[in-house]
C-alpha cells in the first residue's frame, strides 16, 4: 500500500511540475499588445488519422437485464437472454436500409460501449472473478474497465423488424451505447472452420505428374498390342465377326466325347487368332495390375510441401488454461416451491395481446421455463464478485431478470432462489 502511495505522489508532482514549467514559459513569452494565436483546428481527416474520433451510438440496446448486479459476464452464460437493437434516426434517414442483407446471417458481432463502469479509472492488472482474485494483465481478460471502454460480444440474430434488431445469447445490460455492428462469418472468424478448410483437398482425385505419364504410357501400349496382335482387324468387332464366319463354315457339334478334340478340329486360321487373343488378354491383366499397383497410396510419390500460412488448432485457437479450468467451480441451482409457484405466475412476452391481466408478464422471456433456464444459467457461473465472495457470503443476492425480480442466497457449491417477485411490486414496497 505504501509503495503504491509513494508512486501516485511522485506522479502527481511529476504532473505539477510540468504545468507550472508551461505556464512559466507562456507568460514570459506572452506580450501585452498582441494576444496569443489560437491552435488551428484540427481537420476531420487528420483527427481520423491521428485516431483521435469522436464516436457516436448507431442505437441503445433494450435488454432484459436492467442493472449491472446478475448481468452475465459472458454470452454464452444465458443462452434464453433476449435483447431488441433499434437503430437510431439521427445516424441514417432510413435505418432499415442500412439491415438489409443481415438477415442472411445467424450470427452478429456487437461493439459497445461499458457505460455502467462508474468511473473511467483503470489498472495494468485486474483480477477477473473467474480467476477468484488473482491477478493478471487487463489485456488478457474481457474486464470493463480498460483504456478504452469498449466491449465485443457474439449475439445471436433471431429477427429483425423494420429498423429493430433482435438478439438472443446476450450480456448487455439495457441502455447500453452500441457503436456498430458486423456479421458473424465463420470462414474468416472461426479458427476451427480455417483448420477444416486448410485440410479439405482441391481435388478429390488428384493425378501427379508420374501417374499422369503411367496412364499414357499404358494407352499407348494397349493401342500398339491391339494393332501388332489383330493382324488380319483391328478392332474387337472384327475378331468377333471373324470367329463367328469361320465357326460357322466349321460347325462342329459338341458332345461330351468330342471336347477333348474341339480345338483340333478349328480352322488353323481360327486357332491362331485365339491364341494371339488369349496372349493379348493375359499381357492387358499384367498391365493392368501394374498400373493399379503404381496407382495405390502406399506407392504415390510424397507430395511436395508449399509454404502458405498454417492453420492449425493449436496455433490459432490457445486459450488459457484458467478460461477451461477457472478455480471457481460451476453452482448447482435450486428453487424453493414457494419460488417455483412465484415464477410460474408470469405471463410470457408473446401473449402481449391477451385481455388485461393481474398477473406479471415478461416483456423479453418467452414462458416461465425459459425464464427458469435463464436463472439457472446466470447463478451457475455464480454472478458474485470476489469481494462478496470472500466477504459477504451470508449475505442475500439480488438480481433482476426481464420483468422479474430474483432473490437468492449462495451456499457451499450451490445456490438457491427464495424469491421471484415482479418489479413493479418488489418497488413500490420499498
Amino acid at each position: 500500500m505504501l509503495d503504491n502511495a509513494l508512486r501516485a505522489h511522485r506522479k502527481q508532482m511529476t504532473s505539477l511540475q510540468s504545468a507550472v514549467t508551461q505556464v512559466g514559459l507562456c507568460n514570459r513569452d506572452e506580450t501585452p499588445l498582441t494576444p496569443s494565436p489560437s491552435p488551428p483546428p484540427t481537420s476531420p481527416q487528420a483527427a481520423l488519422e491521428q485516431g483521435t474520433i469522436q464516436t457516436a451510438p448507431i442505437g441503445y440496446i433494450s435488454s432484459c437485464f436492467s442493472v449491472k448486479n446478475g448481468t452475465p459476464r459472458q454470452p454464452t452464460v444465458c443462452g434464453p437472454s433476449r435483447a431488441e437493437l433499434r437503430l437510431q434516426q439521427h445516424v441514417f434517414t432510413n435505418p432499415d436500409h442500412a439491415l438489409v442483407g443481415l438477415e442472411q446471417y445467424s450470427h452478429v458481432w456487437i461493439i459497445f460501449l461499458f457505460h455502467k463502469n462508474g468511473h473511467l479509472s483503470y489498472k495494468a492488472k485486474v483480477k477477473p472473478p473467474r480467476l477468484n482474485g488473482q491477478r493478471v494483465g487487463v489485456y488478457s481478460t474481457r474486464s470493463p474497465h480498460r483504456p478504452n471502454a469498449l466491449g465485443l460480444t457474439l449475439a445471436k440474430l433471431d429477427k429483425i423488424v423494420g429498423d429493430t434488431i433482435h438478439l438472443s445469447d446476450i450480456d448487455m445490460i439495457d441502455g447500453t451505447p452500441v457503436l456498430d455492428i458486423k456479421p458473424y462469418i465463420p470462414e474468416y472468424d472461426s479458427p476451427h472452420t480455417r483448420v477444416v478448410m486448410d485440410s479439405e483437398p482441391y481435388d478429390s482425385n488428384p493425378i501427379t505428374e508420374t501417374e499422369s505419364s503411367v496412364l499414357i504410357f499404358y494407352e499407348a501400349s494397349e493401342t500398339d498390342s491391339v494393332q501388332s496382335n489383330v493382324k488380319h482387324q483391328g478392332t474387337y468387332d472384327d475378331v468377333g465377326r471373324l470367329l463367328f464366319r469361320d465357326t460357322a463354315e466349321n460347325v462342329v457339334p459338341v458332345t461330351h466325347s468330342s471336347k477333348g478334340n474341339v480345338q483340333s478340329s478349328l480352322p488353323k486360321d481360327l486357332c491362331s487368332v485365339l491364341e494371339e487373343v488369349k496372349a493379348y488378354v493375359s499381357q492387358s491383366d499384367d498391365s493392368l495390375s501394374k498400373v493399379q499397383a503404381s496407382l495405390s497410396p502406399q506407392n504415390k510419390p510424397p507430395e511436395p510441401k508449399v509454404d502458405r500460412p498454417c492453420y492449425r488448432e493449436e496455433a490459432y485457437s490457445t486459450i488459457a488454461g484458467w478460461i477451461r479450468e477457472p478455480p471457481v467451480v460451476s453452482l448447482d441451482v435450486r428453487f424453493t416451491s414457494h419460488a417455483q409457484r412465484e415464477l410460474a405466475e408470469f405471463l410470457p412476452s408473446h401473449l402481449s395481446g391477451c385481455p388485461k391481466s393481474d398477473r406479471p408478464q415478461f416483456k423479453f422471456l418467452r414462458s416461465p421455463e425459459e425464464a427458469a433456464a435463464a436463472i439457472r444459467g446466470v447463478l451457475s457461473a455464480d454472478p458474485r464478485s470476489v469481494y462478496r465472495r470472500t466477504r459477504c457470503r451470508d449475505r442475500l443476492f439480488f438480481f433482476t431478470l426481464d420483468t422479474a425480480d430474483i432473490t437468492c442466497w449462495f451456499g457451499q457449491g450451490f445456490a438457491e432462489v427464495l424469491q421471484v417477485r415482479p418489479v413493479e411490486l418488489h418497488v413500490a414496497s420499498m
